[in-house]
C-alpha cells in the first residue's frame, strides 16, 4: 500500500470514484441482504454513467464539500457533500472494503462536517454498523426509514386533479416550499433535476407540491408538499407512470401518507436503512432524494 491522504476531490477523480462506490455499496448491499430478497446485482454501466454525471455536477457547484482518500495513485474512499443555504446534506459516502478499519470514515467525515460548517444537515445512511455508530457520534438522529416496493395495481389508480407539469418558472416558489419542509432551498438542484427527468407540479393555492419522476423506473425521486392530499396525489401520478416494479423510498415515520398510497397500490413494505438528521426535524409531508436530500 501507498502513503493513504485525504484530498480535496477534482471532476476528474469522479470516475474512479463510482468505481469505489460499486464495490464499496454492493459489497454492503451483499451482506446487509435478508434471504428473502433478491440477490444483489452489480451496478450497471447506465447507472454508472448517471452517477459519474450527478457526482461531477456536484463537485463543480460545492467542491469544498467533496474530499477522496487516496492510498497512492488509487482511491480508496469517497466523501461528496453540499451546502445549499443554510442546510448541509451527504450525497455518497463509503470505503472501500479491504480499506475499512483504518480510520479513513472518520477523516473524510471529519472533512465533510468542517465544510458543513456547523449547519444543519441530512442524509440518507445504510445499516452498516461502523457507519451509523459514527454517524451518530457526529450527533446526527437516526430516523429508521421505510421502502415501497412491487408493481401497481392498476385498478388502484384513483382519478387525480389539479396537477400541471413543471418547469423553471415553478423554481422559485418550490425553494420556499424546500425552506418550509426542510429549512433552505435546493437552489441549482432544481435546475439539473428538471433537465434530467419529469416535473409535475400542484399550484392551487395553499396546495402546493411538486414531485420529480423518474419516468424510465416510473419513480419518485424527490417530493415536497404544503398538505398530505397534495403529497398523496403527486406521489399517485409517480405510480401511474411506472411500467413494472417500482419503488417508494426514504419513507420516514412523519411520512405515514406515504405508506398509505402505497398500500393503496398494492406494494409490500420493507425496513430500508436511516435518514439521518441533526439540527432539523423530519422534514414532512416529504420523501427525500437519496442523492438530494
Amino acid at each position: 500500500m501507498g502513503k493513504t491522504q485525504i484530498r480535496p476531490m477534482r471532476v476528474e477523480d469522479v470516475p474512479a470514484a463510482e468505481r469505489a462506490s460499486a464495490v464499496t455499496f454492493f459489497e454492503g448491499d451483499r451482506l446487509s441482504r435478508r434471504v428473502s430478497e433478491p440477490e444483489v446485482q452489480p451496478r450497471s454501466a447506465a447507472v454508472g454513467k448517471q452517477w459519474i454525471d450527478r457526482m461531477s455536477y456536484l463537485v463543480e457547484t460545492d467542491p469544498g464539500g467533496c474530499w477522496a482518500a487516496m492510498d497512492g495513485d488509487d482511491m480508496v474512499g469517497f466523501a461528496i457533500s453540499q451546502n445549499r443555504e443554510q442546510v448541509w446534506f451527504l450525497a455518497t459516502y463509503g470505503v472501500l472494503p479491504q480499506h475499512q478499519g483504518r480510520g479513513l470514515g472518520r477523516q473524510l467525515m471529519d472533512a465533510v462536517l468542517a465544510h458543513a460548517d456547523g449547519r444543519p444537515g441530512l442524509f440518507s445512511s445504510t445499516v452498516h454498523p461502523g457507519a451509523t455508530r459514527r454517524y451518530r457520534l457526529a450527533g446526527f438522529l437516526l430516523h429508521p426509514q421505510m421502502r415501497m416496493v412491487g408493481s401497481v395495481d392498476r385498478s388502484t389508480l384513483p382519478a387525480v386533479s389539479g396537477l400541471s407539469e413543471g418547469d423553471e418558472n415553478d423554481i422559485e416558489w418550490m425553494n420556499r416550499l424546500d425552506v418550509s419542509r426542510r429549512g433552505a432551498g435546493h437552489g441549482p438542484d432544481h435546475e439539473y433535476m428538471i433537465r434530467r427527468m419529469r416535473l409535475v407540479v400542484s399550484r392551487q393555492s395553499g396546495r402546493h407540491g411538486y414531485v420529480f419522476i423518474d419516468e424510465d423506473l416510473g419513480q419518485a425521486k424527490l417530493l415536497a408538499a404544503q398538505d398530505p392530499q397534495t403529497a398523496s396525489s403527486l406521489l399517485w401520478e409517480a405510480l401511474a407512470s411506472s411500467r413494472g416494479p417500482t419503488l417508494i423510498n426514504c419513507i420516514t415515520t412523519a411520512n405515514h401518507w406515504a405508506i398509505d398510497v402505497g398500500l393503496a397500490a398494492r406494494l409490500d413494505i420493507g425496513q430500508e436503512g436511516y435518514l439521518a438528521l441533526r439540527g432539523m426535524t423530519e422534514p414532512t409531508p416529504y420523501l427525500a432524494s437519496g442523492h438530494f436530500l
